[in-house]
């Protein structure tokens, strides 16, 4: 199948895309024939009449004809008899529920003192995006709270400037408000939400309303939090294509990247740089603010902030017990040396990685109705493809042949973007600044109420629809928010109709 897809996929017209004029080193894993061929393929179409080529396949070969609530717990459908077994072993760790050490259930010990879930599924509930509470008694697992300070000493500026650290952790309660503890330990406290509505006028006399959150913490229970503290909520982001996005050659995202808009279209996606283990750059991908170069590093991270367990890539038995929590710091913790020196040895991180990356993306619908090839001229129009690019061809030379060389449809260029005041966070990451986050892939996003049973958008949850949505975006993209503002019923409902469809 694989070679199918791939011979008609070069077959594809010429058409030269305006961002590759700036300096970028080429792709180096394929040979300039091939090049050539990928260059009209992965420009943007002016047809509207019909869908494009292989539209419906937006994660390639591995793409699944699914629209059930497990729309996103399906492997790629190009993986072999044997990595499907991998696959669903890593599918089993990801399910997973953690308890508390010590305990008499072999190496399913290690959780916390302090953390925010006792499963990776239960904040990607059935491989989807995460939500807000929806009330006081609502459960919180899928949304926590990012903390920092500014930096104050010279050493914590050099340490950022050097990209060995992205943030400052707040000297209590670390980098993550963890709301929920093991027996015998007291949660570091509780996320309060509240909201504030805006009303926005749309050019045809239509009405919309935004809520507009204001976040803070109470029952706070190891001691005064840091004046200064820099408070940043988060939902957990669906999982699909995660492998797929992580092959995309860095020179098709950095050709993207115009941090001073040199082309004066208003548009300066900036690249997000994150040191690995080795003390070397990489570029970040994956994270509200691109702050991981890779799954297996998201993965880790989630692994010892979320869980509080430790791995070969974050060694932190008591996950982010800060040195003023010595109680926590003193917990025993579920290492079994026969296993491996961390909770999560080698072998587990590998096949909760290998499932992470191979987690299929659903077949499109209705790309050929005449309100969805309508909304898509309307996305193409308003400006949106600026950012949420529509295609890649994947690396030649992944690791793994599932993603090896995929015409993918995921609509993000992958990059950071000033995104407006009311975006912003007001909290630095990395090389990522309070206002900027990552263009997030668009694939799945019509199937965001059949598996997760909301319809949240954002990286907090604030958007109840995908207008609202829309009507938040300022900074660059508020010139494609305006054309929308500007469009009639019928034009929204038509774009809609094309954001459901993928």
């Amino acid at each position: 199948m694989r070679q199918v897809f791939l011979g008609l996929l070069i077959a594809l017209p010429l058409c030269v895309s305006a961002v590759a004029q700036q300096s970028v080193a080429p792709r180096t894993d394929l040979p300039a024939d091939l090049l050539l061929k990928i260059k009209p393929i992965l420009a943007h179409t002016d047809d509207f009449s019909k869908p494009e080529a292989y539209e419906n396949m937006q994660g390639g070969a591995g793409s699944r004809q699914l629209t059930s609530r497990d729309a996103f717990s399906q492997f790629s459908a190009n993986l072999t008899f044997a990595e499907e077994e991998q696959f669903n072993l890593g599918n089993a760790f990801f399910e997973k529920l953690w308890v508390s050490s010590p305990a008499s259930t072999f190496a399913s010990d290690g959780l916390g003192p302090l953390f925010n879930a006792r499963a990776c599924q239960s904040c990607h509930l059935k491989d989807g995006r995460g939500h807000p509470p929806e009330n006081a008694d609502d459960n919180r697992v899928s949304m926590f709270l990012r903390l920092s300070v500014p930096p104050v000493t010279q050493a914590q500026k050099q340490a950022l400037a050097n990209r060995d650290l992205q943030v400052i952790e707040e000297p209590t309660y670390g980098r993550q408000l963890q709301d929920l503890a093991v027996p015998g330990y007291k949660a570091e406290g509780q996320m309060q939400i509240s909201y504030e509505e805006i009303k926005v006028e749309l050019a045809d006399g239509q009405t919309a309303y935004l809520r507009a959150p204001s976040y803070s913490i109470s029952d706070l229970q190891y001691g005064e939090i840091a004046e200064e503290v820099l408070i940043s909520p988060r939902v957990a982001n669906q999982m699909i294509g995660l492998g797929l996005l992580e092959q995309i050659h860095p020179a098709d995202i950095l050709s993207q990247a115009d941090a001073s808009d040199l082309d004066g279209d208003g548009i300066s996606g900036k690249a997000s740089w994150v040191k690995n283990a080795n003390g070397e750059l990489e570029l970040g991908r994956f994270g509200h603010k691109a702050s991981n170069a890779s799954i297996r590093s998201q993965s880790a991270g989630a692994f010892a902030g979320d869980l509080g367990l430790s791995t070969p890539d974050k060694p932190l038995h008591w996950g982010e017990c800060t040195k003023l929590q010595p109680d926590c710091l003193n917990a025993p913790h579920g290492v079994q040396l026969q296993q491996g020196d961390t909770e999560v040895p080698d072998p587990i991180m590998d096949l909760v990685t290998f499932y992470a990356q191979n987690l299929s993306v659903p077949i499109r619908r209705d790309s050929d109705k005449p309100d969805v090839l309508r909304g898509k001229q309307a996305f193409y129009s308003a400006g949106c493809v600026s950012c949420h690019t529509p295609k890649y061809v994947t690396r030649k030379d992944a690791p793994n042949k599932a993603q090896q060389y995929q015409l993918i449809w995921p609509y993000t260029d992958m990059l950071l973007h000033d995104m407006g005041e009311g975006l912003s966070d007001n909290r630095p990451v990395g090389d990522a600044q309070g206002n900027e986050w990552r263009t997030p892939p668009l694939w799945g996003i019509g199937l965001t109420k059949t598996v997760s049973g909301h319809t949240y958008f954002l990286h907090d949850g604030r958007a109840r629809n995908l207008l609202e949505a829309v009507l938040w975006h300022g900074g660059e993209a508020q010139d494609a928010r305006d054309n929308v503002v500007q469009m009639t019923l019928a034009e929204r409902n038509d774009l809609i109709a094309f954001l459901e469809s993928l």
